[in-house]
């Protein structure tokens, strides 16, 4: 049941990015061009998910539990450290650079497009290095799971 309901999420999230454009890199782009063809759509996009995610938390934080299991999955630490950050930075200059992030570079695989066949494998390659270096413990702060 839990696969069937994972499977018709993605499908909602995969369906909302076809349609509001973003799984095309060019809109991204274009929005994070400010003294070029800016386009504004994408802070529309931000703004409903975000009142949507708000609303939706509000309701689900009223529950015991999840309706798909026995506990909610919160994450233990709430430190902001060198990780994250590197992370953070990492993600958003792939962001600027490539137009996509990982759920709209997955939506946008089936067209073919040349910049989404190049960012994916470039994606699953910084993945794999990251989980790489995490495991030798070079990215290993005091205070942060592994």
């Amino acid at each position: 049941m839990r696969i069937l309901w994972g499977f018709l999420s993605g499908l909602v999230f995969g369906l909302g990015l076809v349609i509001s454009g973003m799984a095309d890199p060019a809109k991204v782009l274009n929005f994070l061009d400010l003294a070029g063809s800016w386009d504004p759509s994408l802070a529309f996009v931000m703004g409903g998910a975000t009142v949507t995610t708000f609303i939706g938390y509000r309701l689900i934080w009223r529950r015991q539990a999840p309706l798909l299991d026995r506990t909610f999955d919160i994450p233990k630490s709430r430190s902001i450290d060198r990780p994250l950050l590197t992370g953070a930075t990492l993600f958003g200059i792939g962001w600027g650079i490539g137009g996509f992030c990982p759920g709209p570079a997955l939506t946008a695989l089936p067209l073919l497009a040349p910049g989404t066949l190049i960012f994916l494998p470039a994606m699953l390659v910084g993945l794999w290095a990251g989980a790489r270096i995490k495991g030798l413990g070079l990215l290993h702060t005091k205070g942060a799971e592994t």
